[in-house]
């Protein structure tokens, strides 16, 4: 098929039509293209079907097929269930159960039909049952459309179901789609990327991973499809950063007096092997004459705002100016403190602005920043703001850059003349995310810790130890160090029965009499909490009470106490940064998981990851396993496409071999002109730049 006949509606093919290219537009299936790539979501193999007669309760998922003899829905106290029975020999008989989604499912199986049902075997009234079992309607279809005994299974939704496009329509539309044009396919990948990586033809694999003959073909089909997929992706990320690298950018060169100053004269301490590895690799792009785009990941504690000070510094040596935006004020100001420790001593000025900057320092700062006095500017998105003019920006760091948007890291950008990105991150990331997400960026990773930092010894404890675990805060304190006690709620709640901060803050100030107890949540005014943060570091007050508002950033060294209250309502890396607020001095320290005792399984695996490790980066392969890619933030990421087959978690080895032959191709042909590449150049074209799939990666 040529590209153009990819591109054509759906509603021409045999087995479609008007009202059915309808209800497809709703999923997202428009065109010949999206047709194809509606991958099955798993396959029936007759082979592998198991027979009711040796089900075992509690064992694996497995698949049965049978016959539908008994449909029934039943009234309960909590509404509806929908049951069935299902036979798959004479005698030989289960039963399923829906209690969700009972009016939906009622309607589209009926007695009579003959259905393959996947789930785990359980004991329901006394027999062999599966509840909310996977279903698809199985008919006889004949020997053209079986293709062997694997039948391929695709998505379903109601619209789709209520529209007869079931997974029988589709493997008749799909058959006939191939019957009539499968032999005017063509291969969309060089010769010698199939070659290099012995990839199936893609013609075959389109076929296959839809009929496939057999077990050992739907693998291969199924690996070609997902290097392909993988394989564009990369492509375009090879391309951002080829033409981005194309473009000229501030020449900065290091060993300047204020870089030399700092790290002689200021610093007390030595640069870690990761620290001095990311500034060489710093000072490589800013001094290169092309414009710096660059990832910084570092676990917590591991120092990247001495590496990002330093880098700072080489763009004020050389006449310019450096900015540093972080997403919350309670950073910034942490920044704020840190970077005029280090800078005032060398006589170079930083200036804090955010929404909280009074409209007449605002004015000060504004004036001394276009004017070239302010050397170095901290603050929240309040620096991308209208009036904020930069007489010589040089240097753009953004910390927590996931929190911040495409358009807000753009603005930022705009505010000087293509000056150097540096991202900063504190959340590690799995290599496999980092290579999709930030794959067109060049990344420095530090793992380790500044010497002198202590290890924290973790431990989870059940409500009963709550006093022992006082004791353990009240010798804290007498010894004259400080403790954190975060909360996952601000107020009490009447929906979910869990402590909070304010009552825990009264609580607590009644535990321990005689000694200052602050408290600090997202809902407080800033002075408030500039004021009780201040106590804290300071270290009037020695406890304080919070929510996840000090998750990044604060940096107490006497710290040396943490409990997480309902630790098992927190997510893995948001568990890991809390705790990434202790072990930042000089004496040991402890995190306390304060859990309920009837937890689920993930959350068990959370808390014992909690235990086990304080290695950021195995903690997030352990959190993406277990919230998924496209939960991993929290959010959904800006820039993380939706992938129809690969899936960047169990798919790393792929991904590695098509990034590798992406950016050969790309280097080897950078405009993708040579005539061996023209297919494969109309393919990317069409079905990747066009389609949005583009990275806009400002930085």
């Amino acid at each position: 098929m040529s590209v153009s006949f990819l591109q054509q509606p759906v509603q021409f093919l045999k087995g479609v039509g008007p009202r059915r290219a309808d209800v497809l537009k709703e999923e997202g299936i428009i065109t010949v293209a999206d047709l194809l790539s509606l991958f099955p979501r798993r396959y029936l193999d007759r082979t592998s079907v198991q027979a009711i007669r040796d089900l075992k309760a509690g064992s694996d998922p497995v698949t049965v097929m049978g016959t539908v003899v008994v449909a029934s829905l039943i009234p309960g106290r909590r509404g509806k269930r929908f049951e069935i029975v299902v036979e798959d020999e004479p005698g030989r008989r289960m039963k399923c159960v829906w209690f969700q989604g009972v009016a939906w499912i009622s309607r589209v199986i009926e007695k009579g039909h003959r259905l393959a049902l996947h789930g785990k075997p359980s004991r329901y009234g006394g027999s062999l049952s599966f509840s909310h079992p996977d279903f698809d309607r199985i008919d006889e279809e004949g020997p053209s459309m079986e293709t062997g005994r694997i039948i391929a299974l695709y998505p379903g939704t109601a619209n789709l179901q209520k529209a007869g496009l079931t997974s029988r329509s589709f493997r008749r539309i799909i058959y006939e789609l191939l019957k009539e044009h499968g032999e005017e396919l063509r291969e969309n990948l060089p010769d010698d990327v199939l070659e290099a990586d012995g990839l199936l033809d893609g013609r075959v694999a389109r076929r296959a991973v839809h009929f496939p003959r057999n077990q050992e073909e739907l693998k291969a089909a199924r690996h070609r499809l997902k290097f392909e997929e993988l394989f564009f992706f990369q492509l375009m990320l090879a391309t951002t950063r080829t033409k981005r690298e194309a473009l000229p950018g501030l020449r900065v060169p290091g060993g300047g007096v204020l870089e030399t100053r700092f790290v002689d004269e200021i610093l007390p301490f030595r640069f870690t092997s990761a620290q001095e590895r990311s500034l060489v690799e710093i000072s490589a792009d800013m001094d290169s004459g092309k414009q710096m785009n660059r990832l910084l990941q570092g676990d917590v504690g591991s120092g990247k705002t001495v590496v990002a000070a330093t880098a700072a510094l080489k763009a004020i040596d050389a006449g310019h100016q450096a900015v540093v935006m972080a997403p919350t004020e309670i950073l910034c100001e942490q920044h704020f403190r840190s970077l005029s420790q280090l800078m005032e001593p060398l006589g170079v000025r930083v200036g804090l602005l955010t929404g909280s900057t009074s409209a007449a320092n605002r004015r000060v700062l504004l004036e001394d920043l276009s004017s070239g006095r302010l050397s170095l500017l901290v603050g929240t998105h309040a620096v991308i703001q209208d009036g904020v003019e930069f007489a010589s920006l040089a240097l753009a760091v953004i910390d927590e850059q996931h929190r911040f948007g495409v358009m807000q890291r753009a603005t930022l950008f705009d505010k000087g003349t293509r000056p150097h990105m540096l991202l900063m991150t504190a959340t590690p990331i799995p290599r496999s995310l980092a290579l999709t997400l930030y794959g067109d960026l060049h990344v420095s990773i530090m793992r380790e810790r500044p010497p002198g930092r202590q290890p924290i010894t973790t431990k989870m404890v059940r409500e009963k130890e709550r006093e022992r675990v006082y004791n353990m805060m009240r010798e804290e304190v007498r010894q004259g160090r400080q403790c954190y006690v975060v909360f996952p709620l601000v107020e009490e709640s009447e929906k979910l029965d869990l402590r909070d901060a304010v009552s825990g803050h009264e609580h607590l100030s009644e535990e321990f009499p005689g000694v200052s107890v602050e408290l600090i949540h997202g809902r407080m005014k800033a002075p408030e909490k500039e004021e009780a943060m201040a106590r804290f570091v300071a270290g009037t007050s020695p406890i304080l009470v919070s929510t996840t508002v000090i998750e990044v950033g604060v940096d107490v060294p006497a710290a040396t106490f943490m409990l997480i209250e309902h630790a098992e309502r927190f997510g893995l890396s948001q568990l890991h940064q809390l705790r990434g607020r202790i072990g930042r001095g000089e004496h040991a320290s402890t995190c306390i998981l304060m859990a309920e005792y009837r937890q689920s399984e993930e959350s068990r695996r959370r808390l014992k990851a909690m235990e086990d490790t304080e290695d950021g980066f195995r903690i997030s392969e352990i959190d993406m396993e277990l919230r998924g890619v496209g939960d991993f933030f929290g959010t959904k990421q800006s820039g993380l496409p939706a992938f129809r087959i690969a899936d960047i978690l169990q798919d790393q080895s792929i991904l590695e071999s098509a990034r590798e032959a992406a950016f050969k191709l790309m280097a080897r042909d950078p405009g993708l002109t040579a005539a061996e590449n023209r297919v494969m150049r109309d393919w990317f074209e069409t079905f990747v730049l066009s389609e949005g799939l583009r990275l806009s990666r400002i930085g």
